[in-house]
């Protein structure tokens, strides 16, 4: 997932990433100010820092930590479900006056391990073999999380869907059994009234 967002200062912003249990998730930022002399967003914010906030499903905060103007942060999920990430500018001036407006450019990327650099370059082939072997290893093992929890989000979706089915059959019937023994009604009361008045 990446993306950009504007943002005014000490104004928080949240997105929800949907993540399965014992994944982790590695978010790297950059915010740029914007600068009205010339019209246009600075490269970089020095001096600005990012609050980075992550609640789990649970509500139970995951990660609160302050960053610098860019950065990354990690966490590792121990719940299947969707966490929020918020971020929010530390701005230093008053309130009143900590009117500028941001971009932050984010990049968040589930379940991947990244190989380390220095071994890749490294000139024996097999440690190189060796590592790649278990970054792939480390991927499949993150795809068959993934491809579990979806299973469970489905087995959930399709009880919901089934309970909600039956919901409305049974809805069904009891509005038919209400109509009929309406009509039984108005066909007995008419009958009683078309005997009171002797027309029948």
């Amino acid at each position: 997932l990446a993306l950009y967002f504007h943002s005014g200062e000490r104004e928080e912003k949240c997105i929800i990433e949907d993540v399965p249990s014992d994944t982790l998730v590695i978010g790297n930022y950059k915010v740029q100010r914007w600068d009205i002399h010339k019209q246009d967003f600075l490269e970089s914010a020095p001096g600005l820092g990012m609050f980075v906030t992550v609640t789990t499903p649970s509500a139970e905060v995951l990660l609160s930590k302050l960053y610098g103007p860019q950065g990354t942060f990690s966490f590792t999920s121990y719940l299947s479900g969707e966490h929020v990430i918020c971020l929010q500018s530390n701005s230093t001036r008053f309130v009143a006056f900590a009117g500028s407006k941001l971009r932050i450019h984010l990049d968040i990327r589930v379940g991947e391990h990244f190989l380390d650099e220095s071994v890749v370059q490294a000139k024996d082939k097999v440690n190189e073999v060796n590592s790649r072997l278990e970054h792939l290893i480390e991927q499949i093992h993150h795809i068959s999380k993934e491809q579990n929890y979806e299973r469970e989000r489905e087995e959930k979706f399709r009880k919901t869907s089934e309970e909600t089915n039956s919901n409305i059959l049974w809805w069904a019937i009891v509005q038919t059994l209400i109509l009929i023994s309406i009509g039984i009604w108005q066909i007995k009361s008419l009958r009683d009234f078309f005997i009171s008045k002797k027309l029948v």
